[in-house]
C-alpha cells in the first residue's frame, strides 16, 4: 500500500483486507486524531541540542509544514501496519488459542478491545471474592467459633504470599507467555474459592444450626417454656442474689481456620500474577496514548466487583445455612446462620470459565507486533539518514545485535541485576515509598469505615454498608474514568501528572483533617459508662456493684433521663415488664434517677402501676405488690435516639469529594511508575512494588490500626479466659486518633510525591513525545543538508 514513500488510496481488495482487522480502521482514525491533538514540546532541549547554536535552524514558518508532514507520516505508518498485518504469515507468538481451540474464529478476538473488556470482567469477579469474604466473615466466625484475632490473621494470608512471591514471579513470568501465566493465576484463585467453601462440606452446618430446624426438633419462640424465658432474662437483668449471666466458653475447631488461611495464602499468588502481568501486557500491546483510557476502563470494571460481591453476600445470607431444611427462626434472629458457602461456588465457576478465555490470548497482540516492526524500521531509516554512508554498515550490525539481545533469558543473576536497577532508580523508589505511605494511611477507611459511621453518627449497619459500597464507589468510578480519558486526550507531561499527584495528596490530607472535626456532640455525651470494677482495692460501692454484670452482653437501653446505658443490668434494672403490644420496659433501675412528675423525654412513656395491672402480664406479677419499685428509674431497650443527620451528610459530602479526587490520581500514578523504568524491567518493577507494598503496608497496617482502634475502647466484653471484643468506643477519641494518624501517613506520602515530581522532569510518557524529538532531529538534518547543497 506504500509506493515511493507516499500513501496511495485503497482499492476494493485492500479495503476488504483492512476490514478483516477490527481495529485497523478504528485505530487509524484514533492514531491520527490523537497525534494531531498532541502537545508540542521543547524538543531540542529534550534531545540534548544546544539552543544557542542551533536555534536558527528551526524557523517559525516551518511549523505548518511539519504539522502537515506529521499527519501524512502518521497515515503512511498506519497503512504500513495494515499492509504488514495482511501480508505477513501468522506467527506462533501472535496466534490466539491453544490445543483444539485455534482458528480464524478465535483470531478475531486477538485485539486490545477484547483483552481490556475480558481483563476488566475477570478483575470484577476477582474483587467480588474479597467483598464477599468481608460480607460473610461474621457468619463464618459464628459457625466455626473463630475469634476475631484469628480472623485478622486469616485475612492477611494473601498479603503474606504476595510478599514472598510477587517480585520473583513477576520477573520470571514477565519473560514468558503472560496471558497463560495469568490463566494459571486465576486457577489458583479458583482453588481459593474451593478451599474456602470446603469447611461447610467437611463439617456441615453445625449442631447449633441444625437444632433450630424443624427436622431436628426445633421449636419457635412462642412455644418456648417459661424456664427458657427466665433463663434469657437472667442474662440481661440485675440479679442481687446471684445467678446472672455466666461466661461463655467457645473455642472452635482449628482445622477450618487452617483451611481458610491456606485458601487466602493461595489467592495471593493468583492476585499478584493477575495485577502485575495483566496491566503490563495491556501497556505493551497498546499505543501509549491509549493506555490511560484503557487502564481507567479496566479500573472501572474492577470497581463494580465489591458492590456485586456485597449484593451476592446479602442474597446468600438470607438463605439458611442448610437450604434444604426448614428453620424455626427468621433471618432477623441473631442465631440465624446464612448460606455463606454458596457464593464461593458461583464465583469459582465464573473465574474458571473466564480464566480459560483470558489464557487464550497470544503472547503479543498482532497489531502491536506490526506497529513495533514498522517503528523499528523507520527508526533505522532515520538514523541511517543522519549518518554518513561509511557508517551505515556498522549501524546495521549494531542494530541487529540490539534486536537479538533485547529479550534476554531469565536467570537468577539477571534478576538480582534487575532489582538492583530498580532500587537505584530514584523516581521509581520515591513513587513506591509514596504508594506505601498512602496505602497505610488509607487502611483504616478501607477496613473501619462502616464501624466508624456506626460509632460516630449512629447509623445502622445497612446504611453504613450502602454508603461505602455504592455512593463512594460511584464517585471513585467517575474520577477514574474522567482522569483516564483526559490524560489520553491531552497527553500531559510526566511532571504535570506528578504535580497533580502531589495536589491530590495534600487535598486528601485536608479532607481527612476535616473528618476529625465533623463529630456529633449529642452522640458523644449521651452514653454513661458505669462499670463496677471489683478488682480495685477500695471496692467502692456503686449503683450496680451487686448486680453481677461482668458477663452481660452489650445490649444498650435508654433511660428516662435520656442517657444510654450499656445494658439493663449496668443500669441496675431488676425487673422487666412486657405490655400487651409486646413492648419491653425495664423498671426498678437503681442507676437511673426516678421521675415521679412524668415523662422526662418526649420519646419515653413512663410505666405506671395501672399499666401493669391492665396488661395482666405474666412476667414479674409478684412485683405488683411493691409499688415503690415504680418510683425508681425506668428504661427501654435500645440506645437513646440522637440526631446526627446533619453531621453525617457533611461527612458523606467530604468522603465523596475525597473519593473522586483520589481516584483521579490512579492513572497518572501508574503511568509514572511504569515509564520511569526500562521497558524490559516493567513487569519486574510491578512485582517488586507489590512485594514492598505487601510487606510494609498491607500486612502491618491492619494490625497497627487495629491496635489504634482498640486503644479508644471504653467497654470490653469478658470471656471465661480473657478479654473479649469491644462493646463501646469513645467517639471523640476515635475521631481524633484515627484521622490524625492517617493524615500523617498520607502527608509523608505526598512529600515522596514531591520527590517523584522533581526526578520526573525528563521522563517521557507517550510515544508521541519520543517521535516529536526524532522528527525535530531529522528535520534539522534535512534542512542542514539542503543548505549545504544550496551553497555547493
Amino acid at each position: 500500500m506504500v509506493q515511493s514513500g507516499k500513501p496511495i488510496s485503497l482499492g476494493p481488495e485492500e479495503q476488504d483486507a483492512e476490514a478483516g482487522h477490527p481495529e485497523s480502521r478504528e485505530e487509524s482514525d484514533a492514531e491520527t486524531r490523537l497525534l494531531d491533538n498532541g502537545k508540542t514540546y521543547d524538543k531540542e532541549q529534550e534531545a540534548g541540542i544546544n539552543l544557542g547554536e542551533r536555534k536558527h535552524s528551526f524557523p517559525k514558518k516551518a511549523k505548518p509544514k511539519k504539522k502537515k508532514q506529521k499527519s501524512e507520516q502518521d497515515r503512511e505508518m498506519t497503512a504500513e501496519i495494515n499492509k504488514l498485518l495482511n501480508e505477513s504469515p501468522l506467527e506462533k507468538n501472535v496466534t490466539c488459542g491453544f490445543w483444539i481451540f485455534k482458528g480464524p474464529f478465535y483470531q478475531k478476538f486477538a485485539n486490545q478491545t477484547a483483552y481490556v473488556l475480558l481483563y476488566g470482567i475477570v478483575g470484577c469477579i476477582f474483587s467480588m471474592t474479597y467483598a464477599y469474604f468481608n460480607g460473610t466473615i461474621t457468619t463464618i466466625e459464628k459457625r466455626f467459633k473463630i475469634p476475631s484475632k484469628n480472623t485478622g490473621i486469616i485475612s492477611v494470608g494473601n498479603d503474606i504470599s504476595q510478599t514472598l512471591v510477587s517480585a520473583v514471579l513477576a520477573y520470571y513470568a514477565g519473560k514468558g507467555h503472560r496471558p497463560r501465566w495469568i490463566g494459571f493465576g486465576l486457577l489458583t484463585i479458583v482453588l481459593f474459592c474451593v478451599l474456602t467453601t470446603s469447611p461447610h462440606f467437611l463439617y456441615g452446618p453445625g449442631e447449633d444450626a441444625l437444632a433450630l430446624t424443624s427436622e431436628f426438633g426445633g421449636m419457635p419462640d412462642e412455644n418456648a417454656t417459661m424456664e427458657a424465658i427466665e433463663e434469657q432474662r437472667s442474662k440481661t437483668l440485675c440479679r442481687l442474689n446471684g445467678g446472672g449471666a455466666e461466661c461463655e466458653i467457645g473455642e472452635g475447631n482449628f482445622a477450618p481456620q487452617l483451611l481458610l488461611f491456606v485458601a487466602q495464602f493461595i489467592s495471593g499468588i493468583g492476585g499478584s500474577l493477575y495485577y502485575t502481568l495483566g496491566v503490563s501486557y495491556m501497556d505493551d500491546n497498546t499505543k501509549k496514548s491509549k493506555t490511560p483510557a484503557l487502564l481507567s476502563l479496566s479500573y472501572f470494571l474492577r470497581m463494580l466487583g465489591p458492590a456485586i460481591g456485597y449484593a451476592l453476600a446479602s442474597f446468600c445470607l438470607r438463605l439458611y445455612i442448610a437450604p434444604q431444611m426448614h428453620p424455626v427462626i427468621n433471618n432477623k434472629d441473631p442465631r440465624w446462620l446464612g448460606a455463606w458457602w454458596l457464593g464461593w461456588l458461583v464465583m469459582g465457576g465464573l473465574l474458571a470459565f473466564s480464566g480459560v478465555f483470558l489464557s487464550m490470548f497470544p503472547k503479543d497482540l498482532p497489531r502491536a507486533v506490526a506497529r513495533r516492526k514498522v517503528e523499528e524500521k523507520r527508526a533505522r531509516e532515520k538514523e541511517m539518514l543522519a549518518l554518513k554512508n561509511s557508517e551505515k554498515e556498522r549501524l546495521n550490525a549494531d542494530l541487529d545485535e540490539k534486536a537479538v539481545t533485547v529479550e534476554g533469558k531469565a536467570s537468577f543473576h539477571d534478576m538480582l541485576k534487575t532489582f538492583r536497577r530498580l532500587i537505584t532508580n530514584k523516581t521509581y523508589m520515591c513513587n513506591t515509598l509514596s504508594s506505601i505511605f498512602y496505602l497505610v494511611g488509607y487502611t483504616p477507611y478501607w477496613i473501619f469505615t462502616p464501624k466508624y459511621i456506626e460509632v460516630q453518627y449512629r447509623q445502622s449497619a445497612a446504611t453504613s454498608s450502602m454508603v461505602t459500597g455504592t455512593v463512594a464507589l460511584a464517585f471513585s468510578a467517575v474520577g477514574v474514568l474522567l482522569s483516564g480519558f483526559i490524560i489520553s486526550r491531552y497527553k500531559p507531561r510526566a511532571r504535570y501528572m506528578a504535580a497533580w499527584n502531589v495536589i491530590v495528596g495534600f487535598l486528601t490530607v485536608a479532607g481527612i483533617l476535616a473528618y476529625a472535626f465533623i463529630g456529633c456532640p449529642g452522640n458523644e455525651s449521651s452514653v454513661i459508662v458505669n462499670i463496677h470494677d471489683s478488682s480495685l482495692a477500695d471496692n467502692t460501692t456503686t449503683c450496680n456493684s451487686a448486680c453481677s454484670c461482668d458477663y452481660v452482653r452489650y445490649s444498650p437501653v435508654c433511660g428516662e433521663n435520656n442517657m444510654t446505658y450499656i445494658s439493663a443490668c449496668h443500669a441496675g434494672c431488676k425487673s422487666l415488664h412486657v405490655n400487651s403490644e409486646g413492648k419491653k420496659i425495664f423498671y426498678d433501675c437503681s442507676c437511673i434517677p426516678g421521675n415521679e412528675g412524668g415523662n422526662s423525654t418526649s420519646q419515653f412513656r413512663r410505666l405506671t402501676s395501672s399499666d401493669m395491672s391492665s396488661d395482666n402480664s405474666s412476667l414479674d406479677m409478684s412485683s405488683l405488690t411493691q409499688l415503690e419499685d415504680l418510683a425508681n428509674g425506668q428504661a427501654m431497650p435500645g440506645a437513646c435516639p440522637v440526631n446526627c443527620w446533619t453531621q453525617f451528610v457533611a461527612f458523606l459530602a467530604v468522603m465523596c469529594c475525597l473519593k473522586f479526587v483520589g481516584a483521579t490520581g490512579r492513572a497518572s500514578n501508574f503511568l509514572v511508575s511504569v515509564r520511569c523504568v526500562p521497558e524490559k524491567d516493567k513487569t519486574a518493577a510491578m512485582g517488586f512494588g507489590m512485594t514492598m507494598c505487601s510487606m510494609l503496608a498491607f500486612i502491618p497496617s491492619p494490625i497497627f490500626f487495629g491496635w489504634v482502634v482498640d486503644r479508644v475502647c471504653l467497654v470490653w466484653g469478658k470471656t471465661c479466659t480473657n478479654k473479649g471484643n469491644c462493646w463501646l468506643y469513645d467517639p471523640q477519641s476515635m475521631r481524633y486518633t484515627l484521622n490524625f494518624t492517617a493524615a500523617v501517613f498520607i502527608a509523608i506520602g505526598a512529600i515522596f510525591d514531591l520527590g517523584v515530581w522533581y526526578y520526573a522532569k525528563d521522563l517521557k510518557i507517550f510515544d508521541e513525545e519520543v517521535k516529536e524529538v526524532e522528527m525535530q532531529i531529522v528535520q534539522h538534518e534535512e534542512e542542514a543538508s539542503n543548505e549545504k547543497n544550496t551553497e555547493i
